[in-house]
């Protein structure tokens, strides 16, 4: 592989020429950048852009942390990313860590020692306290998904109130034995899911039944299990508002399972929009998540960083969901 000095060589110039003919940030005489540039050609030289990466004190690279690229959230969210930051010349590394802060935290040092110019955590709960200490050390990262309160940047949604609209969309349509299935709750936006569930009950005057309230998470993180468990002992809710799309699914398959008809025994309603959701039986009806967008604008927030063109408090940006309505919602008489 050709070096600078070969090509300064070539061109009977000093090295440094050949830097300054590349670069296009210093004036080179005409002639001069015409040997130089003859001389890359014929020898197919390519820059070493880590070490211009290193001398400039960036590398235009972004490391990426998701909680588990399985989960069909966080493709979108990825792909958001990974776009913006082609479009700005960054590379994006796609860190995939089990839930596991300590996978997590390895990850983010191998990579600052690599000199990875920021990150973009879709992986933040109570103990992530690494995260706080990148921020306190003034290094670039962006919360997205979920959020740690106002002391990091995030692109989120709101939870609380896209929960309390689903429930209440179901309360408006005459369901009153309204069932939640819902995520790991020492995470935020669980936990913000469920006061939403828990206020449209109560704003209505409903009770908070404890049998119709399923955490879920591990192996039966879908909710089909759970949700099987409940219609076999004998409870028997009207609606399943499910805290995301792929539990809104092991809901239906569970009432179906059961002998029962969604939506004409049990309704379902879903979070998330993912792409499939148009195309179930019933279609769903889910609260929509932007999450391509949401990655899209962790990225636009984690670039004017890097380019110093962003000062000021932490924001969290709320970015708008909605309520998408389909077919797996009875109106039933109050």
């Amino acid at each position: 592989m050709a070096t600078i000095k070969d090509v300064a060589k070539r061109a009977g110039v000093s090295p440094s020429t050949v830097s300054r003919a590349l670069s296009g940030k210093v004036p080179v005489d005409k002639e001069t950048r015409e040997r130089v540039m003859e001389a890359v050609r014929a020898l197919n030289y390519k820059p070493n852009i880590l070490a211009k990466g290193l001398k400039e004190g960036r590398t235009n690279t972004i490391g990426l942390m998701v909680p588990n690229i399985c989960n069909p959230v966080f493709p979108a969210v990825a792909r958001g990313v990974e776009d913006v930051a082609r479009e700005h010349g960054f590379t994006v590394i796609l860190c995939n860590t089990d839930e596991n802060i300590e996978a997590e935290k390895d990850y983010v040092e191998k990579l600052q020692k690599r000199w990875v110019d920021g990150f973009i955590f879709a992986t933040a709960r109570e103990e992530s306290q690494h995260i706080f200490e990148l921020k306190e050390k003034g290094f670039p990262v962006v919360l997205v998904v979920r959020h740690m309160g106002q002391a990091v940047d995030a692109v989120v949604i709101d939870n609380y109130k896209s929960s309390f609209e689903a429930v209440k969309y179901l309360i408006n349509t005459g369901h009153r034995r309204i069932c939640i299935i819902n995520g790991d709750t020492s995470l935020t936006l669980y936990k913000e899911r469920f006061e939403g569930y828990k206020h449209a009950l109560q704003a209505a005057g409903l009770p908070i039944m404890p049998e119709l309230v399923l955490d879920v998470a591990g192996r039966d993180d879908n909710g089909y299990g759970a949700v099987t468990a409940m219609l076999k002992k004998g409870i028997l809710p009207d609606a399943v508002f499910a805290t995301s799309d792929p539990r809104a699914i092991g809901a239906i398959r569970a009432i179906k399972d059961c002998g029962l008809s969604v939506p004409g025994d049990v309704s379902v309603v879903g979070f998330d929009d993912l792409d499939i959701s148009a195309f179930l039986d019933p279609p769903l009806t889910t609260v929509s998540q932007p999450l391509y967008e949401m990655g899209a604008r962790a990225a636009r927030r984690l670039i004017d960083m890097i380019n110093g063109e962003k000062s000021g408090q932490p924001k969290v940006e709320l970015v708008e969901a909605n309520l998408v309505i389909r077919k797996s919602v009875k109106v039933r008489e109050h």
